[in-house]
């Protein structure tokens, strides 16, 4: 039986006539206008402290205020820095720059600081001094800042660096086809980044990707008068893939040694963890069918495998979520993330082995471990009250029991201070656009800051959020929204806007229930703006994603298709005038619907989309969907080349000419498909532009999609 929760989000004042109030634009659409996004204000705990540092509001000071206390205090002025920096030498700032606090008078920063040239500086407030560390290059990338050694290591173009204060030292020197320092395997498994120092700060482990073996793939270029060639290293589905090894360099001896994960090649290591001795290095070996995971424990001193600690097996898939999380003070107890009973939960390992200790359990899904305080407690954000909201709790190792620390329904993010006895709780609800409150053992200190609605005064209609069922029976949440002069007795066009692959969720209980402005100008533009998070998005548990594997496509489009079926028993829906849109993997989901269900949907738009799985990349293709070669009736199911024939009425795919991720020839390749079949398409690109159309392009973008749904919806 479906039921629909209906939650109002905002709709026209009774007493001020609509068209008194503003429109929203495609260039707020676009993220061009600030004012219509709700403010936010920046905040931080003072190095290991009890206190929270923040700007004043002229941004002339630094203000310094304790958990509890009714005022703030003066940390330092603008001034009063530049002093310092000139009595060290170095000229003035027009700015206090974005401090990193080391301590509770201590903090890092950079700043240019001769054309060309970044200096990396250290505050200390209790001293009343400033020093410059060292210098980098202004081309440098991938900064990462060592603390406990106060030593800088960073990439310029494949090679790695580390400066200190007695220079900078080159630590690799590449060939083309291989890389050091940076992010491996596209970003997958939790991966974002290729730097890790060691606790002490002495030892500097990295990864070191070679992928002189995997196929060159052709961006071209058209800004140019000869239009330039810039090849990418792409691994598509089922072809060989580029090799890793994880380096440790030790500052001291200046040596490097690579750590033996051993054969095969092709496999991948996520997770890199340091012990708190800085004496082992863990890694997560991941096969590269993804379905077996060791995580083993190996000697930063030489790279010897020392012991495998636990392994995970999937029959879909495994996927690492994170690095572990070593007990303070413990160097042989850590936290583990693992979906091992059907949910990502929380895990009490030891490095010797031996059965570990279950620490969260339920039917919900830990979205992040927030970290320890010096009472034995752990702290995470799940999705226990509901999977809509995200809540921040704490519960002792020992004893299991766990405090909800966060109150106001939402979606919530916890940052702990160093003692974890306060947090800084950073939330958005349905009715809250932007709040922080400071919080002191799960109760509120003050509220530090909330956002007035920056739509007050815009012409908004009502959002409501619902349930449906799938055919398994589970959940599938929705969102419908109203045009703002909406009129009962009138029959509206839809457009359903789909995501519905992994990694993604639509529909939550945050500011205008997560659609943003764009589905909103939609709606302002006339059309009821519909969503459904299918089988297959995240944060819902293993069995309501795995359903997809090995069949992308299929269990959403079924879901899609439960809520069009609703759709059509609202009196106000016009159900011969039903368009849907997405990007990515929503205009995988989007040119899928349109091709299957021709007669529901009249218009489609699909951005970027992948429309055969083989020309994907390998990390997230394979994971979903095998090889080519393990899963041949897959691949034919769900690539929509094969299912051109069926194309009827107004379709229209939008690419963007350099995209490194969904590569052009996904588009090209169904547009060729078209000819062969006689079958008329409307097609756009944007030259120059990624994955997708950002910067002002992106009003462009936003004009382009209402445009084609007005003309033919």
């Amino acid at each position: 039986m479906r039921k629909l929760l209906c939650i109002v989000l905002c709709c026209a004042s009774m007493f001020v006539a609509a068209q008194e109030k503003k429109m929203l634009t495609p260039a707020d659409a676009a993220y061009q206008n600030r004012a219509v996004y709700p403010q936010r204000k920046a905040v931080q705990w003072q190095g290991n402290s009890d206190s929270y540092v923040y700007t004043a509001p002229d941004g002339k000071s630094l203000l310094s205020q304790k958990v509890g206390a009714k005022s703030a205090t003066t940390l330092i002025t603008l001034d009063r820095l530049n002093e310092y920096s000139k009595m060290a030498g170095y000229s003035e700032m027009n700015r206090i720059p974005s401090l990193n606090w080391m301590s509770e008078s201590t903090a890092y920063y950079y700043r240019m600081v001769e054309e060309q040239n970044i200096g990396v500086f250290v505050l200390d407030i209790k001293e009343g001094k400033v020093e410059q560390l060292t210098t980098i290059p202004s081309v440098a990338e991938n900064i990462t800042f060592c603390a406990a050694s106060l030593r800088v290591a960073y990439t310029i173009d494949n090679n790695l660096f580390v400066a200190d204060r007695n220079g900078n030292r080159q630590l690799t020197t590449n060939p083309e086809g291989v890389v050091a320092g940076q992010s491996v395997h596209r970003n997958e498994f939790a991966i974002d980044g290729g730097i890790f120092w060691s606790p002490n700060g002495k030892k500097l482990a990295y990864y070191l990707m070679d992928q002189t073996m995997v196929t060159d793939y052709p961006l071209v270029d058209v800004t140019t008068r000869i239009a330039t060639l810039k090849n990418e290293k792409y691994p598509m589905a089922g072809m060989t893939s580029h090799e890793v090894t994880l380096m440790v360099y030790d500052c001291e001896s200046q040596k490097t040694i690579a750590v033996q994960t051993g054969e095969p090649k092709e496999q991948y290591l996520t997770a890199v963890t340091w012990n708190n001795d800085s004496k082992k290095i863990y890694i997560g070996i991941l096969n590269r069918g993804q379905n077996h995971l060791m995580f083993n424990e190996y000697s930063a001193k030489d790279g010897k495998f020392d012991h495998t600690i636990f392994e995970d097996r999937d029959e879909q898939y495994v996927e690492p979520v994170g690095p572990a999380h070593f007990v303070p003070g413990s160097t042989t107890q850590f936290i583990w993330c693992a979906q091992r009973d059907g949910y990502y939960h929380l895990y009490l390992h030891n490095v010797k082995g031996g059965e570990p200790k279950q620490l969260t359990k339920g039917n919900f899904v830990v979205t992040e471990f927030n970290g320890f305080d010096d009472a034995g407690d752990f702290y995470f954000t799940s999705t226990e009250v509901s999977p809509l909201e995200r809540h921040l709790y704490k519960q002792n190792i020992k004893s299991g029991k766990r405090t909800k620390l966060t109150v106001a329904h939402g979606t919530h993010s916890g940052l702990l201070s160093a003692s974890g006895k306060h947090f800084i709780d950073f939330y958005s609800s349905t009715d809250v656009p932007y709040n922080i409150d400071i919080n002191t053992n799960g109760k509120k200190a003050c509220n530090f800051w909330q956002a007035e609605d920056p739509l007050a005064e815009y012409n908004l209609g009502e959002t409501t959020i619902g349930q449906l069922q799938s055919e398994d029976g589970q959940t599938l949440y929705t969102r419908l929204i109203k045009p703002y002069n909406f009129d009962p007795n009138r029959k509206y066009p839809v457009i359903v806007y789909v995501y519905g692959g992994p990694h993604a969720q639509l529909i939550t209980d945050s500011w205008l229930a997560d659609a943003g402005i764009y589905l909103n100008y939609l709606a302002q533009e006339g059309f009821v703006v519909w969503t459904l998070d299918n089988r297959g998005s995240a944060d819902r548990g293993e069995a309501f994603e795995q359903v997809i594997h090995r069949q992308c496509g299929q269990a959403e489009m079924r879901d899609q298709m439960v809520g069009i079926e609703y759709l059509k028993t609202l009196p106000f829906v016009d159900a011969e005038r039903i368009g849907v849109d997405g990007w990515s993997y929503g205009g995988f989901m989007t040119t899928t619907l349109k091709l299957n269900h021709p007669e529901v949907f009249k218009v489609a738009v699909a951005g970027g989309p992948v429309i055969d799985w083989k020309y994907y990349e390998i990390m997230y293709g394979e994971r979903y969907m095998d090889t080519p070669q393990e899963n041949p009736e897959g691949y034919e199911l769900t690539s929509l080349i094969n299912q051109v024939d069926k194309l009827e009425g107004k379709l229209m795919i939008i690419h963007c000419t350099t995209d490194p991720t969904v590569v052009w020839q996904h588009s090209l390749s169904f547009v060729q498909a078209c000819i062969e079949h006689g079958k008329l398409l409307d097609y756009f690109v944007y030259p120059g532009h990624d994955h997708n159309v950002m910067g002002p392009d992106r009003t462009h973008l936003i004009m382009k999609i209402s445009q084609y749904f007005k003309e033919n919806l």
